[in-house]
């Protein structure tokens, strides 16, 4: 049961990753705005596009599927830091949209790593 919610959580998160490339890599306006916004359009909205496709990728196999999600928390993680500081949860009136994709997108990420937690490299390991 653990390994099939591991499955489908994985796959919503690359998906919801995946749909939102074509905005960051086409430089939709408002990609454009929210990144400008931020003080990271054109540079940061390309890199962040390249993180989440390589997070997506690590999702979607089962040995890597940890990592995805740790860096897809990162990402997520700032993106909801930049919501609250800098970008406001409502962007360009939709209300709330994008703020809330990413609350469900960074909460799946841990519940992801919380499932593969036995994956995750000891820091003994590395003392």
């Amino acid at each position: 049961m653990k390994r099939y919610t591991s499955i489908a959580l994985r796959i919503i998160v690359a998906i919801i990753l995946l749909q939102t490339l074509r905005f960051k890599f086409t430089a939709h306006p408002d990609s454009v705005y929210i990144f400008s916004k931020a003080g990271l359009e054109p540079y940061g909205r390309i890199l962040i596009g390249i993180l989440e496709l390589i997070s997506s990728i690590l999702l979607l196999r089962n040995k890597t599927a940890w990592i995805g999600a740790v860096l897809t928390s990162g990402i997520i993680g700032g993106a909801i830091f930049l919501h609250l500081t800098k970008i406001g949860i409502q962007v360009n009136n939709d209300n709330g949209v994008l703020f809330i994709t990413a609350i469900i997108t960074f909460i799946l990420s841990i519940i992801i790593i919380y499932i593969h937690r036995k994956d995750l490299p000891s820091l003994s390991k590395f003392l």
